[in-house]
């Protein structure tokens, strides 16, 4: 879709494997990885969501979630994230250096404070963050409905560990970060092209925010 895009043309998908191939170019594949972390909930909300991972409009359903990156000589940093159902781009995101309760309020924050009289359902897993009272307050606040994934099913949440894996094969993986500095601003660079750049067949050729004007 790039190339077309770009030259104008409409290539073949076999031709570009085909090139691909006598180019010696090959597509990274990305592997995933689930460790379910074990706590005691303040509160613990059904899985409304229940795997129906389509939205008919934008801030319809958001899913979240944190995942681990190691920089340095094993330094880690633990990035959140929402990702709204409706067309697949992500709301808002922070970097830190701990996974903690902070991380993942300030991430609903800022996803928060971009809605204009919607109310999105939100769903997540069943982490420590999600299941703390002050998580729950946040929702209440925005008048927005909780979902949560069932123990140790991560496919409920499915659409987050995609994007996970889709950022960790085609930046993360393909490089080595010294410093957080550095790795933050992959991160930031890559998002940027994730939701403006990355055209995606599922959304008839289109990336994430292309597709969000056009439906408005």
């Amino acid at each position: 879709m790039t190339l077309n895009r770009r030259l104008g043309k409409s290539f073949n998908l076999k031709r570009i494997y085909r090139l691909m191939k006598i180019a010696g170019i090959q597509s990274v594949i990305r592997k995933k990885k689930k460790r379910y972390k074990q706590s005691t909930p303040q509160h613990v909300a059904e899985n409304v969501l229940n795997r129906e991972f389509q939205a008919k409009k934008p801030n319809e359903k958001w899913v979240t979630d944190v995942t681990e990156f190691k920089y340095g000589v094993a330094k880690k940093a633990y990035l959140s994230a929402i990702r709204d159902l409706y067309d697949g781009s992500i709301v808002s995101y922070v970097l830190g250096h701990s996974n903690n309760n902070k991380l993942v309020f300030e991430t609903l924050d800022l996803a928060t404070a971009l809605l204009d009289g919607a109310r999105p359902l939100i769903h997540s897993d069943r982490g420590f963050q999600y299941t703390h009272l002050g998580f729950k307050r946040r929702i209440d606040n925005a008048q927005m409905t909780q979902s949560m994934s069932r123990v140790g099913r991560c496919i409920d949440n499915g659409p987050m560990e995609s994007f996970w894996g889709t950022l960790k094969s085609e930046k993360y993986y393909l490089d080595k970060y010294d410093t957080f500095d550095e790795l933050s601003g992959a991160i930031d660079e890559y998002i940027y092209f994730y939701n403006h750049k990355r055209y995606q067949k599922r959304l008839n050729g289109l990336s994430p925010l292309e597709y969000r004007t056009n439906a408005a």
